[in-house]
């Protein structure tokens, strides 16, 4: 049976003046959108007129909250109680949401970002304050995190449908998680190589670690970051080869529910 995989990106990072990734172009590629909810990137006109491009294009809509850093672009560490963590990610989906009910359009998932979605995926007061905020607001949203991650058993204890995600434009740790990008190597900038790393992760479930180890990594949806380089051209070459491996792309939801055995969810 055909391997069917969810292909999601990072958008709706501009703000103001300020212009970042090719949304418009990349949109038509993916199956699934993350949209950026005004803390780390963002601003009310970009998520009003993201979700639109989405649903004009039969894309899925999650939520993608992280730290209030629009210096930092919410990559920086930033040390926060559960409580406001948790009311973080309540007022970023609400946010979102709003602008999905406006036009009709369900919101479909959830995945932190940067600096929050990597601290989380260690600790699990973090990873537990997140879900629970998820939770709060809508039990039927999809939790988007890394394989074996704190936040993966924390959507578990909290009842949330969850997926794994890997990344075809990051290079990984021996542990699996994903090699800081102040360390050289940590950007995949090979298209070529980008797809091979992906039709390995999804056939076989594992990938080479930055120090050359195969390492066990077994994912339900890919991310391309819309802010790397050549974002458009890795996204259509991915999809590309996806479908020429005979792996299936599918929205997150259809994923969830094709492979439900790799899903985790709790009543």
């Amino acid at each position: 049976m055909a391997k069917t995989v969810d292909l999601n990106c990072d958008l709706g990072e501009s703000f103001g003046n300020y212009k970042c990734g090719m949304d418009e172009k990349i949109i038509p590629y993916i199956t699934s959108a993350n949209v950026a909810c005004g803390f780390h990137a963002s601003d009310p006109l970009i998520m009003q007129e993201t979700v639109a491009v989405a649903k004009a294009n039969h894309v899925r809509v999650g939520a993608h909250p992280g730290f209030q850093d629009l210096v930092g672009f919410g990559r920086r560490n930033i040390a926060l109680p559960p409580n406001e963590i948790t009311a973080i990610i309540e007022y970023q989906i609400g946010a979102l949401n709003a602008f999905c009910t406006e036009s009709r359009t369900p919101l479909q998932h959830v995945k932190p970002h940067g600096a929050l979605y990597n601290m989380a995926a260690k600790d699990e007061r973090i990873a537990d304050a997140i879900c629970c905020g998820i939770a709060a607001v809508n039990r039927e949203l999809i939790l988007l995190a890394p394989a074996g991650s704190k936040l993966i058993q924390a959507a578990k204890r909290y009842g949330l449908a969850s997926a794994r995600e890997i990344f075809a434009d990051r290079a990984y740790e021996e542990d699996g998680s994903l090699v800081s990008r102040k360390k050289p190597g940590a950007l995949i900038t090979d298209e070529e190589a980008a797809v091979r790393r992906v039709v390995q992760m999804i056939r076989h479930g594992t990938v080479a670690a930055v120090t050359g180890k195969e390492i066990e990594m077994e994912g339900d949806s890919i991310c391309v970051h819309g802010d790397s380089p050549g974002a458009l051209k890795l996204v259509r070459s991915i999809r590309d080869g996806l479908i020429a491996e005979g792996i299936r792309i599918a929205p997150l939801e259809q994923v969830v529910s094709e492979n439900g055995g790799h899903i985790l969810k709790c009543s």
